[in-house]
């Protein structure tokens, strides 16, 4: 099957050896999005609240660029440097996901790309 790369100006650009999206048939593979802000590529100040927020519009941004959006997103992996903020993950995820919900893991971590405290990747089915 053919590869197809995603790329947005809505979405950071890849600050490593990866691209934003692969296309491959019908499903797309989202990369790994942290808070960054696509237009300074600086990562966005705020709360935590603000941070999941830009995960989430990066990823949609990613997702519309492919074709789709983020109700076709069949598994979400979330990465949370505390998980404390679980609770807080799930109200902003239900302003952004409606039934039926796509497949997800919640992964503690030590930490992640410049101080990151939240970062998402995801499968996107066609």
């Amino acid at each position: 099957m053919q590869r197809e790369i995603i790329s947005t100006k809505n979405a950071p650009q890849a600050i490593g050896t990866y691209s934003q999206a692969v296309k491959v048939g019908n499903t797309v593979y989202l990369s790994g999005q942290i808070p960054l802000n696509p237009e300074t590529m600086k990562l966005i100040e705020g709360d935590m609240s603000a941070q999941i927020i830009r995960v989430f519009d990066n990823l949609a941004a990613i997702a519309n660029e492919a074709g789709g959006s983020l109700a076709d997103i069949s598994k979400l992996n979330i990465f949370l440097t505390d998980l404390k903020h679980f609770p807080l993950i799930n109200e902003i995820m239900s302003e952004y996901f409606f039934e039926p919900y796509p497949a997800r893991a919640a992964i503690g971590v030590a930490s992640l790309p410049k101080n990151a405290l939240v970062e998402m990747d995801a499968i996107m089915t066609l």
